[in-house]
């Protein structure tokens, strides 16, 4: 039993008219909590299903929250996600109305972390600038020691067998909770399987849905650029890869030049190299593609917890009505890689297939990390590094960002920064060859990728930056040292 505030109003909110069809949906459940987010994904799917049309307005928050009895800050939250998602409109003075989906690309803003200071510590002498590696230095070490020591203590009999190969129920419903609240994924926990990293479960997911081989099952189009992981284990399994250019919103299905897909593999919320956001129109335009052509996607959601401009967008799963989309997540940016944890949320229909191949497979996480990771999960430890560690990332990247403009504007152009680990750059002269400069710079302790390695075809000459280790009061001189060295080996860089 639940006390709900329901939705179905019958009169206009004070002197805002307001079609009560708008709110005949499903109450809020106080007993369940997060009413913000209930809030959220109740306007979410009126608007997707057209029940609320571009251009309807919506009532003050403040005349909301005293209709459904929540406090304002309730209602506000769950308007700025919208927003910030592109599902509504608002400007200073007038009233919020829902936007008309299509209507480009996201707003991608940096905003440095004001008055952050931080010891200064530097990475390895030979990987300044490492894309994908996370900072460790302020890693809790003696709080993550203290809950693995008390799992592996309190160990029972039967936890020392094979366990269950779908991972510990315990870890699988703190996740679930863990990205329904963040993410906006909606799942049961029988869906989330456990997996020692994102390579592992992009793997299981190629092996239990590709027919290599057969002209109808063995394409995978796979965004251009992408994660080189992604495209190699495609490669080895035998499948054709057609490359689907990205753009400022992201991956564009309408220009795939090729057969219909089996597999599509996507990074929607932080694309992987470039940093954007795909829009709200190119997601459903993406579902739809798969929609047609039988596909399954393949989101991963690899450091979504680290936007620095806006409130994460939610996940492309949470829109997904029909089963199409495979939801991948890993502790290894928000954590730690040494822990190797990482999770599957898959669809219905491939529970049974997937469950059986990561049997077959054996890659199984030790029961005691698990369990003592659903415990720091579920005392909010996680959460709170989390938090820490996007703060020192957001200040590590503004300095990045402003430290390449005034060393290297000339010779790149800098990427919006908006959030992740990594910065994406290209070089204004086209004729640059990328992966020389890379080598170049790696003789001189530098670890930036060329941007040629993440491009299937022909690429636009560029460097990715890793920023997490390194800290503002360094980065300047990093640089300008980087600027020096591709002065003097290119004179026309």
């Amino acid at each position: 039993m639940y006390t709900a505030t329901s939705f179905n109003l019958t009169k206009p909110l004070c002197d805002v008219t307001m079609p009560a069809k708008a709110f005949a949906w499903r109450p809020l459940d106080r007993a369940a909590g997060d009413l913000e987010g209930q809030l959220y994904r109740g306007f979410r799917d009126r608007i997707l299903d057209g029940t609320l049309p571009a251009g309807d307005r919506l009532p003050s928050s403040r005349d909301l929250a005293v209709a459904l009895g929540v406090a304002r800050s309730t209602v506000v939250q769950a308007y700025e996600r919208l927003k910030a998602d592109g599902y509504l409109l608002a400007q200073a003075g007038s009233a919020t109305r829902v936007a008309a989906i299509g209507a480009g690309p996201l707003p991608l803003l940096l905003k440095p972390a004001a008055g952050l200071s931080e010891p200064v510590r530097q990475p390895a002498p030979s990987r300044l600038f490492e894309p994908g590696v996370p900072d460790l230095a302020d890693f809790p070490h003696a709080g993550w020691a203290r809950y693995l020591g008390a799992r592996a203590r309190s160990l029972r009999i039967h936890d020392l067998g094979y366990g269950e190969a779908d991972g510990l129920p315990e870890l699988r419903e703190a996740i679930l909770e863990h990205v329904a609240k963040t993410r906006g994924v909606l799942a049961r926990p029988e869906q989330v399987m456990i997996v020692p990293s994102t390579r592992a479960a992009i793997n299981l997911l190629i092996r239990v849905l590709m027919r290599p081989g057969d002209p109808t099952g063995g394409v995978a189009w796979m965004e251009e650029p992408g994660y080189p992981t992604a495209q190699a284990l495609l490669r080895e399994a035998g499948a054709r890869i057609v490359p689907v250019p990205c753009d400022e919103a992201g991956i564009d299905v309408a220009k795939a030049a090729g057969p219909p897909p089996r597999l599509i593999y996507v990074t929607p919320s932080h694309q992987y190299p470039t940093g954007v956001t795909m829009s709200l129109q190119r997601r459903l335009a993406l579902l739809d593609a798969a929609q047609a052509h039988g596909a399954v996607v393949i989101e991963d959601d690899y450091d979504s917890e680290f936007q620095y401009g806006s409130r994460p967008i939610a996940a492309l799963q949470g829109i997904d009505r029909n089963g199409l989309v495979a939801y991948l997540g890993t502790f290894s940016k928000i954590f730690a890689p040494g822990v190797r944890v990482a999770y599957a949320i898959v669809p219905v229909r491939w529970l049974e297939a997937f469950s059986a191949a990561l049997q077959l497979q054996g890659a199984v996480v030790p029961i005691h990390i698990q369990a003592a990771l659903a415990d720091f999960m579920r005392d909010g430890r996680l959460r709170g590094y989390i938090r820490k560690m996007k703060a020192l990332y957001a200040a590590r990247m503004a300095a990045s960002v402003a430290a390449l403009e005034q060393h290297c504007g000339d010779a790149l152009q800098i990427g919006a920064g908006a959030g992740g680990l990594q910065l994406a750059t290209w070089f204004r002269d086209p004729r640059v060859d990328d992966r020389a400069v890379a080598e170049s710079l790696k003789a001189n302790g530098f670890a930036m990728q060329p941007m040629a390695r993440f491009h299937l075809g022909r690429a636009r000459p560029g460097l990715v930056f890793g920023i997490a280790r390194v800290a503002p009061a360094t980065v300047q001189t990093h640089v300008a040292a980087l600027a020096d060295i591709m002065r003097r080996s290119r004179p026309s860089v």
